[in-house]
């Protein structure tokens, strides 16, 4: 029996203002707890999320909890999956909490399954290091077992970005399977309706999304040219029916529900429809993604490298193109990755929350500026009159936001490295980006590393040129003239650090509570 697995995507972001650029409001003098809303349109988010919930989230949501309720005794179950971002949880919690409880009482019956993703609906995953990626990973792993009750096992990339590496991260973190899309230039002359085993992993199950089977509904459901118009439950199920495999997987943006088809187009009677008729064939059965990873084994290996072959679902091409396409979309990406250091360093959360929330892929989807079909569908989904004034709210945003963070951590023009002794060989790996990231690594390096950089003046050198602290330069000059060691050095340059750090920023808090 081929099991059928229904797999949502439910995502909103959290829009950037338009006009932060063109109005002349950047580098306005703004307290912490006033930015987000400086940079992020929550008008906009209210008014859009108000008619996706009217329009599609709640009537499905209550058409999949009766069809659940009507088989719960049933033999042959109604069963369905999730993949929830964070931030639409936020917005649920702002715009509409009786929305969230309706995803509660879905997780409640026991017929429903909810993928982990990054919080964000970032990324992150193509990131060099992937310790950001992970934190995003269990980030989302806790807001859906606080707020829904469910803790994923199953892991669902931001729209299905996939490659060896994300897959042997995600096995690492402890997950069973891993969804991708089911693209011939990956699986040749392979089947998407079965699991196989990623390259490099031991473990972990790949699920192949058959696209072909899910856009026949996301795309073209209400499009009147398609010689299979209008597509009826009943024909869709036959078509299920006829195909081979372990297992299928249809996985749509939930907005397909009477967003991007209108109610009018009839898609809410066929999701009524559909999971009956799906349960009236005998060779086929609803499943979750668990179950499926559960019942069988993987028939063959995917191998997706890394470098060059990262696959994703978006358009033609399925590869990255649609957020890392362009040099527009570079460049906000690469500004992104540049704050990292000092994110870190800040030891914020504040700011490393709004640096998160610049991260989510949305922000470089709206400046693909690829025509066609391709096209059509970025400018559908983005606020922006084009990708350049998507760009321009981006990159003012996030240049805006990199100046109030070096203004607070106070950030030097270039690193300090720490080193044992001469050559790159004797790195220590440690290395700091602000007069607070200095003051912290100084107490986590070792003696030697200190005593190597003080006999040299290499402290003090980098303070005066780099950080510009002629009177913190002076002052470590002092200590070098002492000619301390170990121990006792440390707790001298750490001493002297921390005091000129406490007194700039004490300086900063009593001249203004803005920045």
């Amino acid at each position: 029996m081929t099991c059928v697995v229904f797999a949502f995507e439910v995502h909103q972001p959290f829009r950037l203002r338009k006009q932060l650029f063109w109005d002349n409001k950047i580098f306005r003098r703004l307290k912490k707890n006033e930015l987000f809303n400086y940079y992020f349109d929550k008008e906009t988010d209210r008014e859009i999320f108000g008619r996706a919930s009217e329009k599609c989230y709640s009537p499905s949501n209550r058409i999949l909890l009766d069809l659940i309720d009507k088989h719960r005794k049933e033999r042959k179950k109604v069963k369905v999956t999730f993949s929830v971002s964070g931030i639409f949880l936020e917005q649920c919690e702002r715009f509409d909490k009786d929305l969230l409880e309706t995803f509660k009482q879905l997780a409640e019956t026991g017929c429903t399954e909810f993928l982990n993703q990054t919080y964000y609906h970032s990324i992150s995953s193509l990131y060099s290091e992937k310790d950001e990626f992970v934190e995003q990973i269990r980030m989302h792993r806790e807001i859906t077992k606080d707020l829904l009750g469910f803790e994923p096992r199953v892991f669902e990339n931001t729209e299905l970005l996939y490659n060896n590496s994300i897959a042997r991260t995600v096995e690492n973190l402890g997950y069973k399977g891993i969804f991708m899309e089911g693209t011939e230039k990956v699986l040749q002359e392979k089947s998407p309706n079965y699991l196989y085993k990623p390259e490099g992993c031991r473990k972990i199950k790949v699920l192949m999304r058959n696209y072909k089977l899910t856009d026949d509904i996301g795309f073209r459901f209400s499009a009147r040219w398609w010689s299979e118009w209008p597509l009826t439950a009943k024909k869709y199920a036959n078509w299920l029916a006829e195909t081979k495999g372990q297992c299928i997987n249809i996985f749509p943006d939930y907005e397909t529900f009477g967003e991007h088809h209108w109610p009018e187009t009839g898609i809410h009677n066929f999701l009524r429809r559909l999971p009956e008729e799906v349960l009236k064939r005998k060779q086929l059965k609803m499943a979750t993604p668990s179950e499926v990873i559960k019942k069988f084994k993987p028939v063959g290996s995917i191998d997706v490298p890394e470098k060059g072959g990262t696959i994703s679902w978006a358009d033609q091409e399925r590869d990255t193109s649609g957020w890392l396409g362009n040099p527009m979309q570079w460049a906000y990406y690469t500004s992104l990755q540049r704050l990292s250091p000092l994110i870190k360093e800040s030891n914020d959360k504040s700011f490393q929350r709004l640096w998160r929330y610049f991260q989510t892929s949305d922000h470089l989807y709206y400046m693909f500026t690829a025509g066609g079909g391709p096209g059509e569908v970025h400018s559908y989904f983005s606020p922006f009159q084009s990708p350049i004034d998507a760009f321009i709210a981006a990159q003012t945003s996030i240049f805006d936001f990199e100046n109030r963070l070096r203004i607070a951590t106070l950030a030097a023009n270039e690193p300090f490295l720490f080193y044992v002794d001469g050559g790159d060989e004797n790195f220590t790996g440690e290395m700091a980006w602000s007069l607070k990231g200095f003051a912290r690594a100084l107490q986590e390096v070792s003696e030697k590393s200190l005593e190597f950089h003080n006999s040299r003046g290499d402290l003090e050198k980098w303070v005066k040129h780099s950080l510009r602290d002629e009177k913190l330069s002076r002052k470590l000059r002092e200590t070098r003239r002492k000619k301390l060691k170990g121990a006792p050095l440390r707790k001298e340059i750490v001493s002297v650090v921390e005091e000129r750090y406490n007194e700039i920023s004490s300086q900063a808090q009593n001249s203004t509570k803005a920045f």
